[in-house]
């Protein structure tokens, strides 16, 4: 079965958007514009998320969850101790693409600060999404991992949308390249834990990619 969330604008982590955009220091005129930036954002967003939960099952080097299956060592190394996993797909909607492709012609700085907003928006929503799961399957997920992390293959967002069924649910699209369309989505998979279990909020923590541009060393 396949679930639907629709939600409210999350908090905003203005610290991540200036991480995202790089900004470093304070700077009047930049905050300036990233205040306009995010005005001209709130009314544009939309916030969506589908998902459907899988029992795992593991043979031999092989993890596989309905139609989708991988020897991915870092998929079984987020799933580790779960039976369930829980997958799903997060977009802040196709309006918010047209926005930034108009800034993209008239102003670039805006348009920056705009992908940076997106990014964060939609990590947000995420964040969202696992809460809410959480609160109403009196469970805790644990850290989730996308295709293309590690050595999870990029080919997989194609099951991944298809159990999901992406275009019809939330609008989200993948073209051959399995870029995704709007491109401020995430497609995730997070292993599904019995009792109180502390979620870590810092995503880079259980990252072995040192070398992600993005990468959060705050709490490393």
């Amino acid at each position: 079965m396949i679930g639907l969330y629709t939600f409210d604008a999350p908090a905003r982590n203005i610290a991540e958007v200036r991480r995202y955009a790089r900004i470093m220091g304070e700077n009047s005129e930049v905050d300036s514009l990233l205040d306009e930036c995010m005005a001209k954002a709130e009314p544009v967003l939309s916030y969506k998320v589908c998902y459907t939960t899988q029992a795992i099952v593991r043979t031999g080097d092989r993890i596989r969850l309905g139609n989708l299956a991988t020897p991915s060592a870092a998929l079984r190394k987020a799933l580790n101790g779960c039976e369930r996993a829980v997958l799903f797909a997060a977009t802040v909607g196709t309006p918010y693409d047209r926005l930034i492709a108009k800034y993209s012609r008239l102003s670039p700085a805006k348009a920056l600060l705009l992908q940076a907003i997106g990014a964060e928006r939609v990590e947000s929503l995420c964040d969202a999404f696992v809460e809410r799961y959480q609160t109403e399957n009196h469970c805790a997920l644990k850290t989730r991992v996308s295709p293309g992390y590690g050595d999870i293959e990029l080919g997989l967002q194609r099951e991944l949308f298809a159990m999901l069924d992406c275009p019809r649910k939330i609008g989200l699209s993948l073209n051959e390249s399995l870029l995704m369309s709007p491109s401020k989505s995430v497609t995730a998979i997070a292993g599904v834990t019995c009792g109180d279990v502390m979620r870590d909020c810092n995503k880079c923590r259980g990252c072995d990619r040192a070398d992600c541009e993005f990468r959060n060393q705050r709490d490393l």
